[in-house]
């Protein structure tokens, strides 16, 4: 291997930030659902309770990795002091208010599941088995908070979170009631609560396209077996980002900091999803009028279909790699501490810039059966698309701008990684021009 010894030298007068995450925690998670996902594929386990034990198979050694590898409950973010002497007299009051925020913000996600229709029926149909999953769950967290919660508070530096604060308000408490804490907490718990059901309705399908792949026609062409592989990092990724959003906790140092307070933030991500995505069949943002995807286009021509395969299981991998190095902290709209390792050490928003590049290599969405007018509307549709995720990256950086930690990592990327600096180029040039 090529040496080049003043990269080596710039590095080491450069190190990059460290990552809140390790590489080790990911690595960990894709061992536990590899194997569940060869074994479920083995004996075609493709229903809906093989598809959540596989994301138990890639939260479990996870969370082991962490406790016992990185040791992550020993982090100061954590906010816990393990050698906290603090008895249960002198925490119970201020858990039994931190309770009554918590549960009834838990009963207020459960009345907006249960008021709108969206969430049973219709095209979105499948979150009826998100909902399921969280109703059969909720029993048990129900009871298992009041042991956890009368526990951690008597570790906690600051206890007065801002369910605290929230069950104070509730109750008339005269305490000094911060109003932040509390939006923060409830912005929180919004993000769990709408993308936790989402990622549990995509769970069960997702798995059972991939587990049940038809293997009799594997290799009639290039892009079947393309498919298959990209199959799997989508598998991959939604095994995460589910136990990313369930296991939000300070012991393991993967609990939300803050939720964007940000109404362009919210708004950029929202549009992103259902009910309120865009970019569906018939939405404002289709931008599949008329078109056919590569597989059509290249119908016939397997060299073609090989290369161009290639490279989209290669977006694809990059995509489900920056979802893996955040290995138990995936979420959206929430800070959870600042990765700077894997494919964040050569850009700032991996997943974004690889899924619009594979939307755009693999719906040639300037190409339309229809001709070349619907070509160039759809085309259109796809740069507003991108222009999106641009605008989501963006909000992002605000958010995360605040912490010392970000800047850092943000004034390092800029001197170092690849996909900053060439943009930086690509800008200098039309400057200059």
């Amino acid at each position: 291997m090529y040496h080049d010894p003043q990269l080596a030298a710039e590095a080491k007068a450069d190190p990059r930030p460290r990552s809140a995450v390790s590489t080790g925690v990911g690595m960990a998670g894709l061992a536990g659902m590899a194997l569940w996902t060869a074994i479920a594929t083995l004996y075609r386990l493709d229903g809906p309770y093989s598809a959540l034990v596989n994301v138990v198979a890639c939260a479990v050694p996870m969370v082991l990795w962490s406790l016992l590898v990185d040791k992550v409950h020993r982090n100061p973010s954590t906010g816990i002091d393990w050698s906290s002497k603090r008895t249960l007299k002198d925490t119970l009051d201020v858990s039994v208010t931190k309770l009554t925020g918590l549960w009834l913000t838990w009963g207020g996600i459960a009345l907006i599941y249960a008021t709108f229709p969206f969430w049973w029926s219709g095209r979105y149909a499948n979150f009826a088995w998100s909902i399921w999953c969280i109703e059969m769950a909720a029993p048990a967290l129900f009871l298992l908070s009041i042991p956890y919660v009368l526990w951690l508070d008597r570790k906690l530096v600051q206890p007065r979170d801002g369910a605290w604060h929230l069950g104070a308000w509730l109750m008339g408490l005269k305490e000094p009631i911060d109003h932040g804490a509390i939006h923060n907490h409830l912005r929180s718990w919004a993000v769990k609560g709408f993308f936790l059901a989402f990622m549990l309705s995509i769970v069960p399908p997702n798995f059972a396209d991939f587990v049940g792949w038809n293997f009799d026609r594997m290799f009639e062409s290039p892009a079947v077996i393309a498919n298959y592989c990209i199959a799997f990092m989508f598998v991959i990724d939604v095994a995460f980002a589910t136990a990313g959003y369930i296991l939000t906790m300070r012991p393991l140092d993967s609990h939300i900091r803050t939720a964007t307070p940000l109404a362009a933030g919210w708004t950029a991500a929202l549009i992103c999803y259902p009910p309120f995505v865009l970019m569906n069949e018939g939405g404002v943002l289709d931008y599949h009028q008329g078109s056919a995807d590569w597989t059509w286009w290249f119908a016939g021509h397997p060299w073609i279909l090989g290369g161009l395969g290639a490279v989209l299981v290669v977006l694809t991998g990059i995509y489900a790699w920056a979802t893996i190095a955040f290995g138990l902290r995936f979420s959206n709209l929430t800070h959870r501490g600042i990765l700077t390792h894997g494919p964040y050490a050569w850009s700032r928003h991996p997943a974004y810039l690889s899924k619009n590049l594979f939307w755009w290599l693999s719906g040639l969405p300037f190409l339309a059966t229809t001709g070349w007018a619907e070509g160039l509307r759809n085309a259109a549709i796809m740069a507003v698309v991108s222009g999106i995720y641009y605008w989501r990256a963006r909000t992002e950086e605000e958010h995360l701008g605040s912490d010392p930690a970000y800047q850092e990592y943000s004034a390092w990327m800029q001197r170092n990684a690849p996909v900053p600096r060439f943009f930086a180029w690509v800008g200098g040039k039309l400057r200059a021009a």
